[in-house]
């Protein structure tokens, strides 16, 4: 009879994942959750994570900043959706294991009331998201093991419907999870999503790209990716921009001050507001900046057609 390994984490992590969760976990191969857990200085990764994102690292150096940057675009839309735009309900694809502040910390801290559904389908998130992810009184928030490749697993999942009112509008965050979908699973689940949220609905998406790099960087890409279970796909800023297509974008670089009726705009060309994700509207604590081949991560927050 096989014995799985045990666990190899770096340092003991909270709480100790459960029998059924182990079953799931092969720590011989790398995942993205925990190797992006590893970039950001987590705790919560195994040898293969580590080798990997050490081996990535090596060809390029800057992929810890580009977590830490892809990781702050993300709290400044969250922050940006329930502050200015109201949003409080929000579904957060690929939520990843939790660091804190998540994504509910961050808009219960501006309505308490607010809503929050998280999807991942890798069993130590989920295993951490069940003790971590602990909503306000006034809100509330759940957990769907489901896998993006397949957005009816997420859309008719009962724990999404018996949390957020999807008649109204919806935050749906996709931050650096498409690039690890084939073209057509990527096409189709980013439509699906979208196409069930409510008028007035914004999406906030994040996703690699090699279009900073030289073609003999770029091209090491796949070589990098030995003994890992995801397969990393970047794409150009015109592949990228076809997932918001016809939505209004958010300007990532407003006039201050900023005009309060038009914050996003109908764009025909939606390549021309995608930049850097450290581009969209830096808040100061990203200071000095770093460069666009560092990070090479695009950012785009768009929404939905309002009624009316």
């Amino acid at each position: 009879m096989t014995t799985r390994p045990t666990p190899d984490f770096a340092t003991d992590p909270s709480p100790e994942p459960t029998s059924d969760v182990l079953v799931r976990i092969d720590t011989s191969v790398a995942h993205p959750a925990r190797r992006y857990n590893y970039w950001l200085g987590g705790k919560d990764h195994f040898a293969a994570d580590r080798e990997s994102g050490d081996l990535i690292a090596s060809a390029f150096p800057g992929v810890r900043e580009a977590a830490l940057q892809n990781r702050r675009f993300l709290h400044r839309a969250v922050a940006y959706l329930a502050g200015t735009a109201g949003i409080r309900q929000f579904i957060d694809v690929g939520v990843g294991i939790p660091l804190s502040p998540n994504t509910h910390e961050i808009v219960q801290g501006i309505d308490p009331a607010s809503r929050v559904v998280y999807v991942d389908n890798d069993p130590i998130v989920l295993t951490h998201a069940r003790a971590l992810l602990t909503s306000h009184p006034e809100g509330k928030t759940a957990y769907l093991d489901a896998d993006l490749r397949d957005p009816a697993s997420i859309l008719h999942n009962p724990d999404l419907h018996g949390t957020l009112d999807l008649s109204q509008p919806v935050g749906l965050l996709l931050a650096a999870v498409p690039h690890f979908l084939s073209d057509d699973e990527a096409t189709h689940a980013v439509a699906e999503l979208l196409g069930v949220l409510a008028p007035g609905s914004y999406v906030v998406l994040s996703h690699g790209t090699t279009d900073f790099w030289p073609s003999d960087t770029a091209a090491q890409v796949p070589g990098l990716q030995r003994s890992t279970e995801t397969q990393y796909r970047p794409r150009t800023r015109a592949q990228i921009a076809g997932f918001v297509a016809g939505l209004h974008l958010v300007d990532p670089e407003p006039a201050v001050p900023e005009p309060a009726a038009s914050t996003t705009n109908l764009i025909e060309d939606s390549g021309s507001q995608l930049v850097s994700v450290f581009r969209w509207r830096p808040d100061g604590q990203d200071e000095p900046q770093p460069r666009d081949d560092e990070v090479a991560c695009y950012g785009v927050v768009a929404r939905t057609a309002a009624t009316g």
